[in-house]
Formats: structure tokens, sequence, C-alpha cells
């Protein structure tokens, strides 16, 4: 079954690395959609199926962790798996964002583990 997935994330070369690791995995990816910030991440949850959720913590508009808490009490995407990444360093706010996250990986990170977390994710 094919896998939709939303890269919710600021920098477009890092958004171009997430879709190039998504297309060599072994996930059958469906629509991949792409946003630069959380409010346009949550404009394209609203119209549009989402199977996994790839969303960075520091963005401008509305950041990543607003968006997390925006999910967890959403009916409608509260199970959606979220693979968070940051380049965060403030242990309380790790911390936060992992309870409110499938998964958190650190920046920078290689399209292998980036990879392994997300196969992860899909496979539970």
């Amino acid at each position: 079954m094919r896998q939709n997935i939303l890269i919710v994330e600021d920098c477009s070369v890092m958004r171009l690395i997430i879709m190039r690791t998504l297309n060599l995995s072994e996930i059958e990816v469906g629509e991949i959609y792409q946003a630069e910030n959380s409010r346009e991440g949550l404009e394209l949850l609203r119209e549009n199926k989402v199977d996994l959720i790839i969303v960075d913590i520091n963005m401008p508009v509305m950041d990543g962790a607003e968006m997390l808490e925006v999910l967890k009490t959403d009916l409608e995407t509260k199970y959606i798996p979220v693979l968070t990444i940051t380049t965060e360093s403030n242990d309380k706010r790790i911390e936060l964002i992992s309870s409110m996250s499938s998964n958190v990986l650190h920046k920078p990170f290689t399209p292998e583990i980036l990879k392994r977390e997300i196969l992860k994710l899909m496979v539970n």
C-alpha cells in the first residue's frame, strides 16, 4: 500500500534530501506533500490523507513544536506517526518534543540513518 508523506521543513535542500531518501527506501511512496512551515503543513493535512509526517522544529511563521501540539490534540491527526528532525540542543525542549513525537532525529544525519528511522515508523 502506498504511503502519503508530509515533509514540513523550511530548508528546500533538506526537503530534497528527505524526498530522495524516501524514494530510495523500501517504502511504497504515494504522494509527498511539502510545506515550508507548520502553518502550511497543517493546511495540507486538512486537505490530504497522510501516513507519516516529517517535521523540523525551528522554522519561521509557526515552528514544529507548535505543530506537534496541534497534531496531538486533534482526533484526525493524533495517531499519525511523526518523525521530528531538529538541531535543538536544549534538553528540556528535546524532552518536550520527544513526548509529542514518535521519534526525534538530530541534524546533521545521513540518508541511511533517516531511512532507518522512517522505516521504523512505517513498519509499526
